[in-house]
């Protein structure tokens, strides 16, 4: 039987006293939500935190709304919400592509987008997914906020720019006129970690892409943001010549290892795939979303 070691637990009934508890227990302290990754790596022992600092009474934590030219998503928001929301599957339906295929009913309704990319997992849907949407996320601290970009927050596997005695509180994602994102996701069952998975938005200008963010995952760490295959598509002109090279770019930038769920190979293979498979989608998406604001 799994048994975690022993620990303390507080319930933070605000996000001044959990930030206290976190500067107080220092690095022997983990925020837990949802749960679903930090607990199954208490059980084996790969995590053993002295206290355990519960935030799901924070419901300041919980929102989604937009501010101006961005959307502001709290960092307790659970993957269920998410994908119900109207305002996020209008402008970010890569959003809603990725949490349709998030683990299951009982992970969604628990699990939320702080934990998620908090655990800085490369394997992790969300992380991709905000990656390629170019997110911000807000860490609050004893000093005040900082806003740190997506390409910057995940510092390694399982590591973030999140310090002792902080917490990611929300995170912000630019809202672009006419623009087109989707995730594609190969997985083994559903509800599975992926395979390979490729998220792909952007927006398009005078007929060319623009503004454009690419994120793989399950196929290593560095492959959160790609910044190759966003210089190329960059100016480009949607046609299956540049998604065939954005595909080879893609799967020559990342750096897969060969498990249980395939092989390096068949996962560099995917990433490449995959990634075609999202371009043609996000300008699809561009393309019809144009069509209903009226742009050219």
């Amino acid at each position: 039987m799994q048994v975690p070691a022993s620990f303390d637990y507080r319930r933070a009934t605000s996000v001044a006293e959990a930030l206290e508890l976190l500067r107080r227990y220092g690095e022997e302290a983990r925020v837990v939500a949802g749960g679903h990754s930090l607990l199954p790596m208490m059980k084996l022992r790969l995590a053993g935190p002295e206290l355990l600092v519960d935030i799901n009474d924070l419901h300041e934590l919980d929102h989604i709304e937009q501010v101006g030219k961005e959307l502001h998503i709290g960092a307790l928001t659970r993957h269920r919400t998410l994908l119900e929301s109207p305002l996020v599957g209008r402008y970010f339906p890569i959003v809603h592509d990725a949490e349709k295929v998030i683990a299951d009913p009982p992970v969604r309704n628990r699990g939320t987008i702080g934990g998620s990319l908090c655990q800085a997992d490369p394997s992790e849907d969300l992380s991709a997914v905000c990656g390629a949407l170019h997110a911000r996320v807000v860490i609050r601290g004893e000093d005040g906020e900082r806003i740190v970009p997506m390409a910057d927050f995940h510092q390694g596997p399982y590591e973030t720019a999140v310090g002792v005695g902080e917490m990611l509180v929300q995170v912000r994602i630019p809202v672009l006129p006419g623009a087109g994102s989707a995730y594609e996701k190969v997985e083994r069952k559903s509800g599975d970690w992926a395979v390979a998975a490729a998220g792909v938005a952007l927006t398009l200008r005078e007929g060319r892409i623009a503004d454009s963010g690419v994120g793989l995952a399950a196929v290593g760490a560095g492959a959160l943001n790609l910044d190759a295959v966003q210089e190329l598509l960059n100016g480009g002109e949607p046609s299956e010549a540049l998604y065939e090279e954005a595909g080879r770019l893609a799967s020559a930038n990342c750096s897969p290892v060969t498990d249980g769920r395939g092989s390096a190979e068949y996962k560099r293979h995917l990433a490449g795939e995959l990634t075609r498979r999202a371009l043609r989608r996000s300008v699809a998406r561009a393309r019809t979303a144009q069509g209903t604001t009226g742009e050219a």
